[in-house]
């Protein structure tokens, strides 16, 4: 793949519908509470962006970094900056953390650890409504919400399928600027029978679709055969690249640690494309 559609996948993947900005001016550290362990295992996460994260360590990616560094026997301490344009340069980039829990596991600006989940783009539907498929009637007759990283509607790739099939009139657009987070608004929209169906990335997803006021169905969203950028995208750990040794422990822990992993997965209603659940999540 190009290195622009790199860019856009850790763009989409890291900060698509993020739950809110940080209001601080800048940058701040917090570290967890000691450890007596001479190592440490250094973390940049977003503070306010959950599921994936948060500064009270309530997101899945917190979790797992929790329990990734007690494996390694090491003190966790975090670096915390809202994950706008420059993240990785700001962060990594200045030597202030070791390791990102949640990137692409081809974003060529990391040196990227084996995948440890596999999600997608899914549909979400209040409760007995299915979706249908991207090129069905159904479909075509329905309010349909999708994610919005920039202006034009195609910047996803549920944007472009739609685009691609000639549906357009239909499609309500959420960016990820706005009061509370796209899924967010998007789940709370599909609650209040403004929209039939939302395309929504599957982490996002199935967290808010289970807070929801009304219960609803999250399924995967499958791509049309000819469309030129995926739906689904594997997720590793980051560590700078050169830092194979790093790379290598984290590989390891993964692997041992990996029933772990999976049951926080499941605990946050992950949609994954890459374990044997079926396509229908709840």
């Amino acid at each position: 793949m190009s290195s622009r559609f790199h860019r856009f996948a850790m763009l989409l993947v890291l900060t698509v519908a993020v739950s809110g900005w940080a209001a601080s001016s800048g940058p701040f550290i917090l570290s967890s509470p000691a450890v007596d362990h001479k190592r440490e295992l250094r973390v940049c996460a977003d503070p306010d962006n959950l599921p994936y994260s948060h500064e009270d360590e309530s997101g899945f990616e917190n979790r797992i970094a929790r329990l990734v560094a007690e494996d390694m026997g090491a003190a966790l301490h975090y670096y915390w900056l809202p994950q706008r344009r420059g993240f990785v340069r700001k962060t990594m980039g200045q030597g202030l953390c070791d390791v990102f829990i949640g990137v692409p596991s081809r974003f060529e600006r990391v040196l990227t650890t084996r995948p440890y989940y596999r999600s997608s783009y899914v549909f979400v539907t209040r409760r007995g409504e299915p979706p249908g498929s991207l090129d069905t009637a159904r479909l075509r007759s329905s309010r349909i919400g999708v994610q919005l990283v920039g202006n034009d509607l195609a910047a996803t790739p549920p944007g472009h399928a739609l685009t691609q099939v000639g549906m357009t009139d239909n499609v309500v657009g959420f960016t990820i600027f706005g009061d509370g987070s796209a899924a967010q608004r998007m789940v709370d929209a599909l609650a209040a029978r403004k929209l039939d169906v939302a395309l929504i990335w599957g982490p996002q997803a199935g967290w808010t679709a289970r807070r929801a006021a009304v219960p609803m169905d999250v399924a995967i969203a499958h791509a049309p055969t000819n469309l030129p950028v995926p739906f689904e995208f594997s997720i590793s750990m980051g560590v700078a690249r050169g830092n194979q040794a790093l790379r290598d422990e984290l590989d390891a822990v993964l692997l041992r640690r990996r029933g772990d992993i999976d049951a926080i997965l499941t605990e946050y209603a992950v949609p994954r494309t890459d374990v044997r659940e079926g396509a229908q999540y709840r």
